[in-house]
């Protein structure tokens, strides 16, 4: 079996195109998409996320949301915004 050489090239379109497909992912959810409100639960599956993460992120600031009597709320554009705002974009 022979050697293959990856180039930082290739890595670099591999990362674009595992980006590419997230996001085909994240908007093909007709769920949440469609929704522009979400509860506890439906956010921590969105995010893949365990209840005590969901809370650090309320607590520290950076996920905004609404509580309406004990029911906690967030507009999914602001977790959108969230994610693209904290993009990590790493230099090969």
């Amino acid at each position: 079996m022979g050697a293959t050489i990856i180039t930082t090239e290739d890595l670099r379109e591999f990362k674009m195109a595992l980006l590419e497909d997230i996001k085909q992912l994240l908007d093909s959810q007709p769920s949440h998409a469609k929704k522009k409100w979400l509860k506890s639960p439906e956010v921590r599956n969105l995010l893949g996320i365990s209840p005590g993460t969901l809370q650090n992120l309320r607590i520290n600031g950076t996920l905004p949301y609404t509580k309406v009597g004990g029911v906690l709320y967030y507009e999914y554009q602001e977790i959108m915004q969230v994610l693209e705002k904290n993009r990590v974009h790493n230099k090969f």
